[in-house]
């Protein structure tokens, strides 16, 4: 599994925290880790909640990537704005009864987590609870556990995935439609570039976005 963990500027600071965290946990299970947004306070380029939606739409829909892990101060925000795209499925995750239950009932791909609202004392050990949630055994497997519910609730999230994708544009379309300059502060960061490029295998957004940087030098 690859993963790509992204912070906006409010959570910047704690992007150090957190990775070590994803390390931890996901070390044991062979996953590979891409560190996309904003990695310390001040960091460049300089990103919100909206542009982590577009990195997420992005990076899932391309195939670079397996599932994101993001957030912001609530994890509100976060989970809005990557959950506006078609491709893109994100939980708000508060404790690790929510990965879990996330990752077998709505077998998403993104999860959005509160980085400041109650994130206090002990706040490392709830997430590393939460990511080995994720990663220590298979999505979509139901729950309560038994074929029937998996197969209605896999079902379930699959019509969930075709509603968004039939009152949604085609991928390139749907970039052509936001605004250029958001795209480009999204993209422009070198840590995401390199899982991008390297990732990716839907060239035809491949394409779209080595343009839209070759266009702006």
């Amino acid at each position: 599994m690859k993963v790509a963990l992204m912070n906006e500027f409010s959570q910047a600071s704690k992007n150090s925290l957190i990775l070590q965290c994803l390390n931890e946990a996901g070390g044991k299970y062979g996953i590979q880790i891409y560190n996309t947004g904003m990695s310390r306070e001040g960091d460049e380029p300089y990103l919100t909640y909206i542009h982590l939606g577009i990195q997420a739409f992005l990076l899932l829909n391309s195939g670079a990537i397996d599932l994101v892990v993001t957030g912001c101060g609530t994890g509100q925000g976060a989970n809005i704005s990557l959950n506006s795209y078609p491709g893109v499925t994100c939980g708000l995750i508060l404790d690790p009864a929510d990965a879990y239950l996330f990752a077998q009932i709505n077998n998403g791909n993104a999860v959005s987590l509160p980085f400041a609202k109650g994130f206090g004392w002990g706040a490392e050990l709830n997430l590393s609870y939460i990511f080995e949630r994720l990663f220590s055994c298979p999505w979509g497997m139901g729950y309560p556990p038994s074929p029937e519910r998996k197969l209605l609730q896999n079902k379930n999230a699959e019509k969930m995935n075709q509603v968004k994708w039939a009152v949604s544009k085609e991928k390139t379309d749907i970039l052509e439609s936001l605004d250029s300059s958001l795209v480009l502060e999204a993209v422009s960061g070198e840590r995401f570039q390199d899982c991008f490029f390297k990732e990716a295998k839907d060239e035809n957004m491949k394409q779209w976005i080595r343009a839209l940087l070759s266009n702006n030098r």
